[in-house]
């Protein structure tokens, strides 16, 4: 199954600036982090953050949320609680007034195509990502977890994360799988753009 940039949402968890010198490869890490963002908006995929404890490991890098529809702050590790309410916003009620007909005779409202796949990816891979990733797939998304753009304090930590991860049912990929199939194709009109992101 490839990924649909149709049905996608991307969320960039806790790339934060007092947290990102303790991790592994770290910049290369947030590096990856903004071609997904800037791939995304390409893309036409939405796109999202959380910071942990903000007050405590500060903002996200400074290069990454001018690229995000949002980023949420949050004190539990794991992001789901902050980021359903962005990536399933609550259905409309039916509009009307008092002339309206009556319900029996309404036409139901159409449900908008919700997107379901989130591309995850953050820091520290064995904690706040492995727990919204876990969190996100009880909640029936799928989850692709970008490795090349996850870390943690030490590759151990990271490594046993994505076995885990596994496991559960994400789909591991890197930035550059999600990056030519959001594409899928030369003729794209991103398609130059995009390729210099991953060159």
């Amino acid at each position: 199954m490839l990924l649909d940039a149709d049905d996608c949402l991307l969320v960039l968890v806790d790339y934060q600036q007092r947290l990102m010198p303790a991790i592994h490869e770290g910049p290369a890490v947030v590096a990856s982090a903004l071609k997904l963002a800037q791939a995304a908006r390409l893309a036409g995929v939405p796109a999202f953050g959380t910071e942990q404890n903000p007050q405590g490991l500060g903002p996200l890098d400074p290069a990454l949320p001018p690229l995000l529809a949002s980023v949420l702050p949050k004190m539990s590790f794991g992001a789901a609680e902050v980021l359903l309410p962005v990536l399933r916003p609550p259905a409309r009620k039916p509009s009307g007034n008092a002339r309206s007909l009556p319900k029996h005779l309404q036409k139901p409202v159409a449900e908008e195509p919700g997107r379901n796949s989130v591309v995850l990816a953050g820091c520290e891979a064995h904690v706040c990502l492995l727990q919204t990733a876990l969190e996100l797939l009880d909640q029936e998304f799928d989850v692709w977890v970008v490795t090349d753009a996850c870390s943690s304090r030490t590759e151990r930590n990271r490594d046993a994360a994505f076995d885990r991860l596994a496991g559960a049912g994400c789909e591991l990929v890197t930035t550059e799988m999600v990056v030519f199939e959001w594409l899928r194709s030369a003729e794209h009109p991103r398609f130059r753009e995009a390729l210099a992101l991953v060159k």
